[in-house]
């Protein structure tokens, strides 16, 4: 123990104490430190999944922008293969409906070139499994040789925009035997 004299009192000061005292700012420094390095850090990785977050929905809303108008152009598409089909085949062959059968042809495959350019696709259901999340069941039908639940008449087709939903295709399906 240390003894210091002040004035005229004796005051007795344990070597201990003193330690104490000198480190307690140090470590409640240190403690306070190293809790604001965990708050940096916090902060820096929320910054970080903030940009992420951002990126990633600034490439969705590039990517996706156009869904609405490619929506809309899913019914030129529709009546155009309507139009195609409503030819009958010994009209194909008369001279005066060619070059009509020819613009209407090129037509449609222009729009399925810029579905293509902009990742628009047609699901292919004949022959699949009925998949909720691209088909919509409108009737089941009565089928020999198909698995129930397999898509056997599509009334509508559907479409992808990149790896989303564009529009359903509407389809009948086959059922199990009564």
């Amino acid at each position: 123990m240390s003894e210091e004299k002040i004035g005229e009192n004796e005051v007795e000061t344990p070597a201990v104490e003193e330690q104490a005292e000198t480190e307690s700012p140090f470590a409640k420094l240190d403690g306070e430190l190293e809790k604001l390095r965990n708050e940096v850090l916090y902060a820096q990785a929320e910054t970080q999944n903030v940009r992420r977050r951002l990126e990633k929905e600034k490439a969705d809303a590039s990517a996706y922008a156009s869904t609405g108008f490619a929506r809309d152009m899913l019914s030129v598409a529709d009546n155009l293969g309507r139009a195609l089909s409503a030819i009958p085949a010994e009209l194909r062959e008369d001279d005066r409906i060619k070059p009509l059968l020819t613009g209407i042809e090129m037509t449609a495959k222009e729009l399925d070139n810029v579905f293509q350019r902009n990742g628009i696709t047609k699901i292919e259901s004949l022959g699949e499994k009925l998949d909720p999340n691209r088909h919509q069941a409108m009737m089941e039908l009565p089928h020999a040789e198909a698995e129930p639940g397999t898509v056997i008449q599509e009334m509508q087709a559907g479409y992808m925009i990149k790896d989303r939903l564009l529009r359903p295709a509407l389809v009948g399906v086959a059922k199990g035997a009564d």
